[in-house]
């Protein structure tokens, strides 16, 4: 049997510490969030990369195996496919010209609304 190590956010010592941080971050907001709310958005821009570094430990990129057979297309490939880039190319056609075709209509009926309120 293959023992699986549990994760130390899992335990007990990892339960305190979450409540410890949660409660530190509330009273720092409560406390200090006039210091901290003009930084908002670049804390925000900020949390991407760190959460890209942080979040792709467990991925061991180190031993990639892949088990494609040499004839089946992989997933990227597909997408550049030349038939897949006509279809796709119609359906954001498509898409672009209904689009379209509500902001002209949805400005059509503004303007009659605002021909009816000024009578």
């Amino acid at each position: 049997m293959m023992n699986k190590k549990s994760s130390f956010w899992c335990s007990k010592s990892g339960v305190a510490a979450l409540l410890m941080i949660a409660v530190a971050g509330y009273f720092l907001l409560v406390e200090h969030g006039e210091h901290i709310f003009p930084y908002l958005p670049f804390i925000i821009l900020l949390m991407c990369p760190l959460m890209h570094l942080f979040m792709h430990g467990n991925h061991k990129h180190g031993g990639h195996k892949h088990h494609e057979s040499p004839i089946e297309e992989s997933s990227v490939s597909k997408g550049l496919d030349s038939d897949n880039f006509v279809d796709q190319s119609k359906q954001n056609d498509a898409y672009r010209e209904g689009y379209i075709e509500g902001l002209k209509t949805a400005r059509e009926e503004t303007a009659q609304q605002e021909q009816k309120h000024e009578q």
